[in-house]
């Protein structure tokens, strides 16, 4: 599981992308660079990170499901996720 501070920031850091991307857009569109580096350095899309929404592990994330693989194999083996079953042949 991570930190729950961890959680936070990328929630925070979430928060400043969708409040300044218009004004980011704007600006980019203008050619101003300098007011655009006066903008938090947070609100830049780049800097997000996708975490699994269940544990909040920043690596092995499954885009399709939101989730890590670990929880996916997990989740997939009980049946909890629909249409997906584990391979044997």
């Amino acid at each position: 599981m991570a930190k729950e501070s961890m959680k936070a920031r990328e929630l925070k850091r979430a928060k400043l992308v969708k409040k300044y991307a218009a004004k980011r857009a704007q600006l980019k569109a203008e050619g101003n660079y300098e007011a655009l580096q006066l903008l938090p350095k947070n609100a830049s899309p780049v800097r997000l990170h996708n975490r699994c929404k269940i544990t909040g592990r920043p690596k092995g994330y499954v885009r399709q499901f939101g989730i890590s693989r670990i929880q996916l194999r997990e989740m997939a083996s009980n049946g909890l996720i629909p249409g997906v079953k584990k391979a044997s042949w």
